[in-house]
């Protein structure tokens, strides 16, 4: 089950969930170009080899330290499941992922003050099972997440591959990427079962 962790103290060896939105829930994302942007930071930090800046500095490396598992951006709010190593590895990362995303899209966007809500809320999964439900809830989020680019669920497909992610910590516990598939659709066949319900009570 999910535990919401209140105070941030985060603990080594163990899975989370974070999440995070536009301030006053505004977009965070305004094209496609954005996007590509916030992808592009987690190749900067959770490469296997450290990536140089145009200046000849190199960028933090937490490779060794976190693990990203999964992730959907959306046009106001980001969902990412990570396991850390260490217990301050969560915090470094999305303090850099935050303050390189907010600066590049004040900069483009030629806006100012924070980008963010807050500094952004994480969940600790503490059973397996709950896992999966967390990485299916994550590639659902996007309506069209069959054919989306701004979610994990390629990596998952092997359609695509880098090495700063990492979903064989969840396919593992499924029997291969068609099974994953087949556990991804029965979910959405319930959901919209619901959805119709509720729609239905709504009208009595």
């Amino acid at each position: 089950m999910p535990v919401r962790n209140v105070i941030k103290t985060y603990l080594p060896k163990r899975y989370y969930h974070i999440y995070s939105r536009g301030v006053a829930k505004q977009n965070i994302f305004a094209d496609d170009e954005d996007y590509r942007m916030y992808i592009s930071l987690f190749k900067r930090y959770l490469s296997t080899e450290e990536i140089i800046s145009p200046t000849r500095h190199g960028y933090p490396n937490y490779h060794n330290r976190i693990e990203l598992l999964a992730y959907a951006l959306m046009p106001n709010h980001i969902h990412i499941l990570v396991y850390q190593h260490d217990e301050k590895a969560m915090t470094d990362l999305m303090k850099s992922l935050m303050i390189s995303y907010s600066m590049y899209f004040n900069k483009t966007h030629k806006r100012a003050g924070p980008l963010f809500q807050s500094r952004y809320l994480a969940s600790l999964i503490d059973a397996d099972n709950y896992l999966t439900h967390i990485s299916r809830y994550i590639h659902l989020n996007p309506n069209n997440w069959v054919n989306t680019d701004k979610s994990s669920l390629d990596f998952y497909l092997n359609k695509r591959e880098a090495d700063w992610i990492n979903p064989q910590r969840i396919m593992t516990l499924f029997e291969g990427k068609q099974d994953y598939v087949k556990f991804l659709h029965d979910y959405e066949e319930q959901k919209q079962i619901i959805d119709e319900l509720k729609w239905e009570l709504a009208q009595q």
